[in-house]
């Protein structure tokens, strides 16, 4: 019973047995009411002939005899006919049964009216002076002396006789049939409506194996049901909900693993680029405890900016994984506002003047005269542009130049930076905007950089719904470029 085959078969079985017995009863009382109709309609005249044939009220007075003679003849004709003489206010004067069989002495005589008058539906039932409560079908008429009513002639259609012969008839041959015809018509219908059901949940157990199959599996294989792409009942449209949903699953759970290889990775990136700069400042802090005497002061000094060194890219590093944490998070929404492009370039240029200069690198800036205005989170941009410039220094050798150039297309403004530093290899071209990657490893990069900014780069451009390319050639140098709508296309 713990299907829904089982289920909705028992359902259907008590529905059927419940049906077949209350249209057996409506049946039953339906057919009574039917016969009493028919009985009503058939022996009506009884009672106009049995008043015609005798004067049976004279001046308040019955004549007994004469009534029970023409009680006699009458239950010749219909055995199942009670014969009662009532006054003209219901009192029963007489009757042709025994004494003892009447416990009776009065009949309502607003049926009879009503059924003498023509008023009432049949079928219309009047009291049984032999059964206490009991009501019946019955024929009636005036009996009159001249235009003087002198009572009513009761006719009882069905009386004992009639329950005999009624009992007796639901015993034979004709009752039993019936109700063994009715019985094969509902299990007939049960057998049909248990068929009907295996039907129509066959597809739903094709459904549910399939469901328990894929989910047995971890949704590591495709559902195997077949359904329509489009239309269908609800069962089509629920398998291919569960084929949708175990697809979207399954890329769920490849997603999932992805992020753990991807937290897995960070946690020990983390640990090492952590573990880096804090075993370089312990080292350089416990050689200035132990040999603070013998040290002269520039060598104090040197020791104290090595240590500032490391602590100050540690810094860099924990605020990269902060930004990039919260950019991962999804809890960072662009703030979109107009901007030009060419003055924020400007601003980045002014910004990186004095470590250019530094190392002697000709950081120029190639913008059309066009004010190149575009769409996007002026901060975040901003970042952006830090970053690549900051690589693009960092990466490049002294007396090197780097260029940022911007470029007003159709519907977009694209901004390159460009170095000509070592480039990077090919094999390393898809990695550089994995976190943690470095394209030297010498000491300057271990030193300054995080291995983030270009992780942050594209995480910015992806939230701007932008794509960042590079081009790199070996000892030729690198190019970062990316696009963001011009305001005239939003």
């Amino acid at each position: 019973m713990n299907t829904l085959f089982s289920k909705l078969s028992a359902a259907l079985l008590a529905i059927v047995a419940l049906m077949g017995a209350a249209f057996f009863i409506v049946d039953r009382i339906n057919t009574a009411a039917y016969y009493e109709e028919l009985s009503q309609n058939l022996n009506a005249p009884i009672a106009m002939y049995v008043t015609g044939q005798r004067q049976l009220i004279s001046d308040g007075v019955p004549d007994l005899d004469s009534l029970r003679e023409l009680s006699a003849h009458a239950m010749v004709i219909n055995p199942t006919a009670e014969i009662y003489l009532l006054d003209a206010e219901g009192r029963i004067l007489g009757h042709g049964l025994p004494d003892d069989a009447v416990v009776g002495d009065r009949v309502d005589l607003d049926p009879v009216r009503a059924l003498i008058d023509g008023a009432a539906h049949l079928p219309v039932r009047g009291v049984d002076p032999r059964s206490a409560g009991s009501r019946k079908v019955f024929s009636a008429a005036e009996v009159r002396s001249g235009d003087r009513l002198e009572g009513y002639l009761y006719v009882v259609l069905g009386g004992q006789t009639y329950e005999a012969l009624a009992a007796d008839i639901g015993q034979s041959y004709v009752g039993r049939a019936s109700v063994v015809a009715l019985a094969v018509i509902v299990a007939l219908g049960a057998v049909i409506g248990v068929l009907v059901f295996n039907m129509l949940t066959r597809r739903l157990k094709r459904l549910d194996r399939d469901m328990r199959r894929v989910t047995a599996a971890g949704f590591d294989i495709e559902p195997s049901v077949s359904v329509p792409a489009a239309g269908g009942d609800e069962i089509d449209r629920l398998g291919r909900t569960f084929i949708h949903m175990s697809a979207r699953i399954s890329e769920q759970i490849e997603q999932l693993k992805e992020n753990d290889r991807l937290r897995r990775e960070l946690v020990s990136n983390i640990s090492h680029d952590l573990r880096t700069p804090l075993s370089a400042m312990q080292g350089y802090v416990e050689t200035l405890i132990i040999k603070s005497d013998s040290m002269s002061a520039e060598e104090r000094n040197r020791y104290l900016r090595i240590a500032r060194k490391h602590t100050v890219r540690l810094g860099t590093l924990i605020g990269d994984l902060f930004e990039l944490s919260k950019l991962d998070s999804a809890s960072v929404t662009p703030n979109l506002e107009t901007f030009s492009l060419p003055e924020l370039v400007q601003d980045i240029a002014q910004e990186f003047h004095i470590e250019s200069e530094r190392k002697n690198i000709d950081l120029a800036i190639d913008v059309d005269a066009k004010p190149a205005m575009t769409i996007g989170d002026i901060g975040l941009i901003q970042r952006v542009l830090e970053n690549l410039v900051r690589n693009a220094i960092r990466f490049t050798p002294d007396g090197g130049a780097v260029r940022i150039a911007i470029a007003e297309r159709s519907d977009a403004v694209a901004v390159s930076v460009s170095d000509n530093g070592p480039g990077i290899p090919d094999k390393d071209l898809p990695r550089i905007f994995d976190r943690f990657y470095r394209a030297l490893d010498g000491e300057e990069a271990r030193s300054d950089s995080s291995g983030l900014g270009l992780a942050i780069v594209k995480r910015i451009l992806d939230l701007h719904d932008s794509r960042i390319t590079v081009t790199s050639k070996l000892d030729s140098g690198t190019r970062f470029e990316f696009e963001l709508p011009s305001a005239k296309a939003a």
